[in-house]
């Protein structure tokens, strides 16, 4: 039987497992956390991931390897890549960890990106400032994620209050400064691509944010078809440069018909949550096909579908699970503020009756505001 480890314990490893489950593998994950919530259903060897010993028990467990989030430390795949096969390969997971390399591979692609710069010191900061214009948006090159690591400049004379918040960071993960892009829309490609080349993507996904945390993913995404092939190109020339293996996310916005790169996600990702119900093969399916080297399954779609986030902590079950379009995911965690604790996805076979799903549970749950953008853009 074979055994998939995975870098990382947290739910995207859990939904990677409980998708291996009817394909009869085996998991092994690491992580730093004693109370990592895929270790409620598969083995777990906790351990810092810069520990080489563990990575060489880990290494020895399993046939091969994989990872849940992008900030496992890249010298660590590199090392494991080494004694197991690993995918995606360390580079690709490098170039998403540093948002320089990222948007300079994406210009390098001709994929749009917004004006940005690297900064190293105060003075690269005003000459960045200068140069790219306000707003613009600090950010650290590394470890930042859901609005993490983020200072927004209004005007120039915010520049003292970015570099106070920021400057720290410059000597240890490096800043970036970009153009603030007043976007109408945000949409992202989730795409998997095979061993042997072949690449496939699920419908378009539109998604929504409250404090830089995903709120509300729609799928499929209501875009014209020139947008959408747009999208999927840059995705798949991102795929073919990095010789990518598994499955991804690239998050673009659409800004006055132009459309932008904002970063990608060398893993499953939560705008993709909604494939479990409302796709032939989830994308954490798909992702174990891929690093198996399996034959890729279809990324059709079973109608129409809305993902909810639960952050902080789950409202009530009851409202989803009474729902004839309704599926609930719990990940097993303890409620706090700003974390990702669980979702749901509304599946249904029209956009009428998904839209009748989102306005009894939104309403159910007290969360209108949560679900009423996605209602404007199904009937509008």
């Amino acid at each position: 039987m074979t055994t998939v480890g995975i870098l990382g314990g947290g739910q995207l490893a859990r939904m990677l497992a409980l998708a291996g489950a009817p394909l009869g593998l085996r998991f092994l994950v690491l992580d730093a956390a004693d109370d990592a919530c895929a270790a409620q259903f598969v083995p777990l060897l906790q351990a810092d991931y810069h520990d080489q010993a563990a990575l060489e028990q880990f290494a020895g467990r399993v046939d091969v390897a994989t990872f849940d989030f992008e900030n496992v430390p890249a010298e660590s795949a590199h090392w494991l890549a080494g004694r197991v096969l690993v995918s995606p390969n360390p580079r690709a997971l490098a170039i998403a960890q540093d948002r320089l390399a990222e948007k300079s591979l994406f210009r390098e692609l001709g994929i749009g990106v917004p004006e940005f710069a690297d900064v190293d010191s105060r003075a690269a900061l005003d000459a960045a400032i200068a140069r790219i214009g306000t707003p613009c948006i600090l950010k650290t090159r590394r470890l930042g994620y859901d609005g993490k690591g983020q200072f927004r400049l209004r005007a120039a004379a915010d520049a003292d209050a970015a570099w106070n918040a920021l400057g720290a960071q410059a000597s240890k993960v490096g800043l970036i400064l970009e153009a603030f892009v007043p976007f109408q829309r945000e949409i992202s490609v989730v795409a998997v691509r095979g061993r042997d080349g072949e690449f496939r993507t699920w419908p378009l996904t539109e998604n929504w944010h409250e404090a830089g945390i995903l709120s509300a993913s729609l799928a499929p995404a209501i875009v014209d078809a020139a947008i959408a092939g747009k999208a999927i190109a840059s995705a798949r020339a991102v795929a073919e440069a990095l010789d990518y293996v598994g499955v991804f996310a690239l998050e673009l916005f659409l800004a006055d018909g132009e459309v932008l790169a904002n970063e990608m996600a060398p893993r499953v990702h939560n705008s993709g949550h909604w494939t479990i119900e409302g796709a032939e093969a989830s994308q954490f399916e798909n992702h174990l096909r891929a690093v198996l080297g399996l034959p890729l399954g279809s990324t059709r779609m079973r109608g129409h579908a809305c993902m909810l986030n639960w952050i902080g902590a789950l409202p009530d079950a009851n409202a989803v699970l009474a729902d004839p379009c309704g599926h609930w995911h719990d990940y097993g965690k303890s409620p706090r503020e700003g974390r990702k604790v669980g979702h749901a996805t509304l599946r249904a076979d029209t956009p009428a009756e998904l839209c009748a799903s989102l306005q009894r549970v939104g309403t159910a749950l007290g969360r209108r505001t949560q679900v009423d953008p996605v209602i404007a853009r199904l009937t509008a």
